[in-house]
Order: C-alpha cells, then structure tokens, then sequence
C-alpha cells in the first residue's frame, strides 16, 4: 500500500491532538476517495458536454422547462399536503 504525507500546521496538528481516538489517517483516506469520485464524475460530465451539439439558447429552453415542471410538481403537492 502507498504512503502519503500530509503537511500541517503546529495548531492543526495540536487541535487534531486533542481527539487521539480518531482515526484521522482514516478520515483523510476517505475523504481523498470521495474528493477522487467527484472529479471522475466531473470529469465523465464534461466529456460528454464535450460532444453536445446544445447551443446556450437550447440550454436555456431546457432549463426553463424542467424549472417549470419542477415548480408544477412541489406546487402540486403542497396543495395535497
């Protein structure tokens, strides 16, 4: 398994001293993992707008659309609340 170190300041590393039962190597690990999935998804999202024909006009349409559909929905529901 890899190794990486993570620099900190002396506050940091003494306010992170006063939790010693946390497993903070843990916490990092996971949150590089979950930081690492976003920009995947980002990544995966923009190769696809890489190859959309939308022009900003049609982007606009569609947006407005589903912000209708959206706003019908939860209008709709509060009346049956």
């Amino acid at each position: 398994m890899a190794t990486t170190t993570i620099t900190l300041s002396e506050k940091t590393k003494r306010e992170l001293n006063q939790f010693s039962w946390v497993n903070w190597s843990e916490i990092a690990r996971i949150a590089v993992l979950k930081e690492a999935k976003k920009q995947e998804r980002f990544a995966h999202i923009e190769k696809i707008l890489m190859k959309s024909t939308l022009n900003d006009e049609d982007v606009k349409k569609l947006a407005d659309e589903a912000s209708n559909r959206l706003a019908k929905r939860y209008q709709k529901k509060l009346r049956q609340s």
